[in-house]
């Protein structure tokens, strides 16, 4: 039994014996020890989602403990010294309770309209149709992946000789990419992802990246980095200065909160995210993902000048973790990407058909090593941070500095390619670097990040006010005016949010409702467009060169009362991303009846009212000259077609419109029910 398998099976041990352990705790809000120094809470609940249109999107039991031990140092070098940590396990039924969407049963064949274009490929086949006899008829519809081993419908390049031809690439257990994002009808590229768990389908699998396999995904906190213990660490402080000043020390794995936002993060980026939790939606507190790291902080107290100040210095020990995207065939990927870098990544590994490309409605077969992911490049280095945190005449300030990997990856082209146009054993043979190809690394760059911000309480406005900004360094976005299909841009990011008590007499005579209203801004400081491509051409669609926004403004709402002695609480969450115009809003009741229960019932909905945003998808780029010139030009002889040039801006949703569409557009059709009921003790 290798170790995955084995850790998967005992998790199954592990998670039982936690449960019954926690229900046997007795039931009172905090088990405190006879002397007081042990304190012991937690959770289990129970969460059913159901998405529309799908099912069963979440059946995940959970149980939770968190623990704390003082142990009281009297005398000697601390004044205070515990421990403290948070056990948490899991097990989502949704990938055996609807398998055919999420589990081993999940995907299957997919065919597409792609009738023959001759007089297109025979340009690019040396003037003879790449076809036996020519088919220009409906017939001839494409099916991702081989069909017994023979021609499938789409061009076969010269370099796959006839099919993809790989045994381990059959045409089953299958999306497309996008599928439960849009229609496809804007005529632009199409992918297809494998999606079923990675033992029972490896393709398209990354190592150590997005290699989940059913134990994995059903027992979330199972897993080689030991994420059922979420938290635990050694709290100290040494009294300075006659006891004037501190320095404290908390010393393991654990979350550290840099900001006061909500859905969206603009300084607190110390731990990555579990977006395959619940996309943005889950609390941060749930949602972070811990880690170990070395946090020292010298308080000084209050001076002539603050009120109070202090100094944290951080040293991360454990190694990077970049956010969780969740894989293809998660319930829960945000912006897609799972889906997109395990259809690339098969791509590269086994060879693919891709539709519409490179012009609407034909259909070409890739060969292994020509397009795709090639690696994962995880980073092993140092990451440390520094806050200066106070208050100053009633306003509480930070000025926060970070020196971190993105958590987000990065897809860095230039890597060496096999040029598909090449029959076996022609030349060039060997992979080589092809300007703008569709060859890929997976990698997370090195940032810089200098940040602040700022609360204050405003009395004659009854409203407490806060303001965050952040500026990093050298993040990289996709450029298709770039050879290697990415630039790097410095990026300006702030949120300016309020919370006021608000008494609204129609809804609750005697309670006020608290109204929480954010607003968030994003900046590509080095963002560049065209209208031209590298070869002077002009563009056929959009704008060439960088497909994220220059500019985006994100809005959010939270309006929340209280009844029955606050056991009632219904709220309203809605947010909205003006560049991709699409919004999403969350009534929901929570109902505590007493300090051990808890109940909540809510709605997620979405929604877009501008369509699927577009972007140059690179189609049209002269990558492997003189083959991939545009037809015209390669009619009229054009002497461009002898050079690679870039895109001529052609576009659609696939690969990089999901990126426009941003977390909130790409969930567009999630619509979900959602209900929670949890015992606490």
């Amino acid at each position: 039994m290798n170790k995955k398998s084995h850790n998967a099976h005992g998790a199954v041990v592990v998670a039982t014996g936690l449960l019954l352990a926690l229900a046997t705790l007795p039931a009172q809000a905090v088990w405190y020890s006879d002397d007081g120094s042990i304190e012991l809470r937690g959770f289990i609940d129970s969460s059913t989602y159901a998405r529309d249109g799908v099912g069963l999107s979440k059946q995940r039991i959970q149980g939770q403990l968190e623990f704390f031990k003082d142990f009281r140092p009297s005398g000697g070098l601390f004044s205070e010294l515990s421990l403290g940590g948070v056990l948490r396990l899991s097990y989502d039924a949704v990938y055996d309770l609807n398998d055919d969407e999420y589990g081993k049963k999940a995907g299957g064949p997919r065919n597409f309209p792609a009738p023959g274009n001759p007089a297109f490929f025979a340009a690019l086949n040396g003037g003879a149709p790449p076809f036996p006899d020519a088919p220009t008829n409906p017939q001839y519809a494409g099916a991702f992946g081989p069909e017994s081993l023979g021609a499938n419908g789409a061009i076969p390049l010269p370099g796959t000789g006839g099919s993809i031809a790989s045994p381990g690439n059959p045409n089953d257990g299958l999306r497309f990419a996008a599928e439960d994002l849009y229609g496809y009808g804007d005529g632009g590229t199409v992918l297809a992802t494998p999606v079923r768990p990675c033992n029972i389908d490896s393709r398209g699998c990354i190592k150590d990246y997005m290699d989940r396999d059913l134990d994995e995904l059903r027992f979330r906190e199972i897993t080689d980095d030991l994420d059922w213990l979420r938290e635990l660490y050694l709290n100290a402080t040494i009294p300075l200065k006659g006891g004037q000043h501190e320095l404290a020390f908390r010393i393991g794995r654990q979350q550290v909160v840099w900001g006061r936002t909500d859905l969206f993060r603009v300084l607190d980026v110390v731990n990555p995210i579990d977006f395959g939790r619940q996309n943005i939606y889950a609390e941060f507190e749930d949602s972070r993902i811990p880690q170990g790291i070395v946090n020292i902080e010298y308080r000084f107290g209050a001076t002539r000048l603050f009120e109070d100040i202090n100094v944290q210095l951080l040293y991360k020990f454990e190694r990077f973790r970049p956010h969780d995207l969740g894989q293809g065939g998660e319930p829960y990927a945000v912006l897609g990407a799972g889906n997109l870098f395990r259809a690339l990544k098969n791509c590269y590994d086994n060879g693919c058909t891709v539709w519409n490309f490179p012009v609407t409605g034909t259909a070409v077969d890739f060969p292994a090593g020509s397009i795709g992911i090639r690696d994962v490049r995880i980073p092993d280095g140092e990451e440390f941070g520094a806050r200066i945190e106070g208050v100053f005449k009633g306003v509480g300030f930070s000025l926060n500095a970070l020196y971190f990997y993105s958590q987000f990856p990065s897809l860095r082209g230039g890597i060496p390619v096999k040029n598909p146009f090449a029959p076996p054993g022609g030349a060039p043979g060997d992979p080589r670097f092809y300007p703008y190809n569709f060859g890929f690394d997976i990698e997370f760059p090195r940032l810089l990040m200098f940040g602040g911000s700022a609360d204050w309480y405003w009395d004659r406005a009854k409203t407490s006010f806060r303001v965050e900004m952040s500026y990093t360094q050298d993040e990289e976005f996709a450029d298709t005016l770039s050879p290697r299909l990415f630039s790097k841009s410095d990026v300006y990011r702030w949120v300016v949010g309020f919370d006021r008590p608000t008494f609204i007499p129609f809804l609750n005579k005697t309670r006020a409702f608290l109204i929480s209203g954010q607003v968030f801004g994003q900046h590509l400081l080095d963002h560049r467009t065209s209208s031209t491509n590298s070869a002077g051409l002009p563009s056929l669609g959009g704008d060439l060169g960088f497909q994220d926004h220059e500019s985006n403004i994100f809005l959010t709402l939270l309006i929340q009362g209280n009844y029955l002695n606050d056991r009632l609480t219904p709220t309203l969450l809605a947010a909205y991303d003006t560049e991709a115009e699409a919004g999403v809003v969350g009534p929901s009741v929570e109902f505590k009846p007493s300090n051990h229960w808890y109940f909540k019932l809510g709605l997620n909905l979405k929604w877009t009212s501008g369509g699927p945003p577009v972007a140059d998808d690179n189609r049209t780029a002269n990558i492997f000259p003189p083959a991939t010139c545009a037809p015209p030009l390669a009619a009229a002889g054009s002497p461009l077609c002898n050079a690679p040039y870039s895109s001529l801006g052609l576009e659609g949703f696939e690969p990089l419109g999901r990126f426009r569409a941003g977390p909130i557009g790409t969930a567009a059709r999630e619509d979900e029910l959602q209900f929670i009921v949890r015992y606490q003790f």
